[in-house]
């Protein structure tokens, strides 16, 4: 007997509900385990930094700011670690598409991301809310661990190919290490003269009163896609 194109449709969508569902919490519970080793890999390089500096000006701290952002002080800067809720699927133009690990399975274009973004430490000292971060790096980790990142620098180049590439402990430290160097080598430039040039009588008060004149590394110089990337 023929089914219901009603059943037919509803048993569609149950197979599509239940195979995106599993999939992607088995990638969201395997973000949340990758994340928990980059904490700890944080922890061991902040503790190895400190075993070679002395000057207690020299800041070297971790605060975990619920279970899924990291803050980490090193230095005059602050690496901000977030791990995504939500899971993602490549867009359909990524040249990514086109390789055999893609083509063979489409689950393999699901991914779980982990952000890091760079502030000043002074922006959160001194809760500076106008100051602004950039995102230096993404970690991006699919069902079976295959992973790329997009950023900055070296952190941008060195994991560029998924399908040969599976995320381990050893990769996780260098990542940590990668993300350390380019924010202490990304340093704070002068603003132009003109941008500080003319203030209102209200932005005098507070710069007094709260120091709240935005403050960035590249303020008014240089948007962040024109960086230098040797790093």
């Amino acid at each position: 007997m023929k089914k219901n194109p009603t059943e037919n449709n509803r048993a569609q969508i149950l197979q599509v509900l239940l195979d995106k569902s599993v999939l992607k919490q088995d990638i969201s519970n395997d973000s949340e385990k990758v994340f928990a080793l980059l904490k700890a890999h944080i922890k061991i390089e902040l503790a190895e930094l400190q075993k070679s500096v002395t000057d207690k000006r020299v800041r070297l701290s971790f605060h975990e700011k619920g279970e899924a952002e990291i803050h980490v002080y090193v230095g005059s800067d602050v690496l901000v670690f977030t791990l995504h809720s939500n899971v993602f699927r490549l867009p359909d133009s990524n040249a990514l598409w086109g390789t055999s690990y893609f083509k063979e399975d489409e689950n393999h274009g699901y991914f779980g991301v982990i952000y890091i973004y760079n502030f000043l430490a002074q922006s959160f000292l001194q809760n500076r809310l106008n100051d602004s971060g950039y995102l230096i790096g993404r970690i991006l980790i699919n069902h079976e661990r295959h992973f790329l990142v997009e950023g900055k620098g070296t952190l941008g180049r060195l994991f560029q190919d998924p399908q040969n590439m599976e995320l381990n402990e050893q990769i996780i430290g260098l990542i940590v290490q990668l993300s350390f160097h380019y924010a202490l080598t990304f340093d704070l430039l002068v603003p132009p003269f003109e941008v500080m040039e003319e203030l209102s009588v209200a932005q005098i008060q507070q710069i007094g009163d709260e120091l709240k004149l935005k403050t960035a590394k590249r303020l008014g110089f240089k948007r962040l896609s024109e960086e230098s990337e040797n790093i």
